[in-house]
């Protein structure tokens, strides 16, 4: 796979599903680590994710530790207003694995501060603001990367 992205504990349904359509559209893969914070089958989630659920395969982990274990990746990159370097200024590469945190609290300080992420990256915000919705930064990020990587198998 090209991209994979990383939903740590999603809790809101249609963030999950905008994200799916969006991983079907660029042809990421997307990783869901549980505990989530809805019913996979929820309708929120299959209205905002329309038909796209079937055009990739969104696996599913029961922690960060046992994606680490199932998955082969060259670099995690973790996504954070506690980030030390801006999104745009990172070079990513194929493979690349980009970890987002729940929408009401990030990723947790203790993910942060562990080894798993090679580095922790921000995407600019006013000072004032204290984030942007889950699927908007995914979206962010995912096209930059997909950018930089000439929009391999994209038309």
């Amino acid at each position: 796979m090209l991209l994979h992205i990383v939903l740590f504990e999603p809790e809101i349904p249609h963030n999950t599903g905008n994200i799916i359509r969006l991983c079907a559209n660029t042809g990421a893969t997307l990783h869901l680590i549980h505990p989530l914070g809805f019913a996979w089958d929820s309708a929120k989630l299959r209205r905002a994710g329309l038909d796209y659920y079937e055009w990739i395969p969104v696996q599913h982990h029961t922690s960060l530790q046992a994606w680490r274990e199932a998955t082969a990746f060259p670099r995690l990159l973790a996504f954070s207003t506690k980030g030390t370097c801006n999104y745009h200024e990172i070079a990513y590469q194929q493979g690349d694995a980009l970890l987002f945190g729940p929408e009401s609290r990030g990723l947790p300080a203790h993910v942060l501060a562990s080894p798993i992420p090679e580095q922790v990256v921000r995407i600019p915000m006013q000072p004032t603001s204290r984030s942007l919705n889950l699927s908007n930064a995914v979206a962010i990020v995912l096209y930059e990367a997909w950018r930089q990587l000439g929009f391999v198998g994209g038309r």
